[in-house]
């Protein structure tokens, strides 16, 4: 059959779900057997902090960071790493559940790496780190911008007593603080599913096994083992 356009069978599929919902490709039991659940990335919490926190490094670095300046790029980098690592991992899942662990654990050194670096913008441009449990701080940790642009407007409010760039740096801190913990929770969440359920070589097996019980091997299950019909 030729294929339509986007490689889908020409005439469309008269399956597929309504209103321009996405169908999967790896539907089949055996896919689900084989691959177990992945993929899913941008449910992960982590995920969408992280790739939030990218946004505003982004902004935040072209604002108030020269471009020339090593730190630039460095922060920007970071911020890529951190939500492309843990989106990779989730997808890289349905075969090697090592490979989804490494690249979680990359993203999350990557998040790590990015809060130090903007603690050290404050220090550099002589401005002040926020502490635990003064009102800025707790303000701006109980914030959990959904968009950009939520963010963007907390940081430019008017009337703060805090200049934008410190409440900027400050911000891009606890977020990224806020996407290390809940990276280290997703490895949590691996390493648990990981000794529940093994890995991509563990689901081989036992689809393999659950195939030849099901078309039963060795004559059984198919009226060739020889016992009289209707037993």
């Amino acid at each position: 059959m030729e294929n339509g356009q986007n490689g889908q069978p020409a005439g469309g599929d008269k399956g597929g779900k309504q209103g321009g919902e996405k169908e999967k490709a790896l539907r089949s039991v055996a896919a689900g057997r084989v691959y177990g659940k992945h993929s899913g990335y941008r449910n992960l919490k982590a995920y969408q902090v992280a790739e939030l926190l990218y946004d505003f490094t982004c902004r935040f670095c072209a604002r108030y960071v020269p471009e020339r300046d090593r730190h630039y790029d460095q922060m920007v980098q970071a911020a890529r790493s951190g939500y492309q690592n843990i989106g990779e991992g989730s997808e890289d899942s349905a075969t090697s559940k090592k490979l989804e662990m490494n690249l979680t654990n990359v993203g999350r050194s990557s998040l790590g790496e990015l809060e130090k670096d903007y603690v050290k913008h404050l220090m550099r441009r002589g401005l002040r780190k926020w502490l635990e449990g003064e009102a800025a701080f707790e303000e701006a940790r109980a914030l959990r911008p959904k968009t950009l642009e939520e963010a963007v407007a907390w940081v430019n409010r008017k009337g703060s007593s805090e200049p934008a760039e410190e409440r900027a740096a400050n911000l891009g801190a606890v977020l990224a603080a806020q996407a290390h913990w809940l990276s280290e929770r997703l490895l949590d969440r691996q390493a648990r599913d990981f000794e529940a359920g093994g890995g991509f070589a563990e689901r081989l097996y036992r689809a393999r096994r659950n195939g030849e019980r099901g078309n039963g091997q060795n004559g059984e299950g198919n009226g060739q083992s020889g016992g009289a019909m209707g037993r």
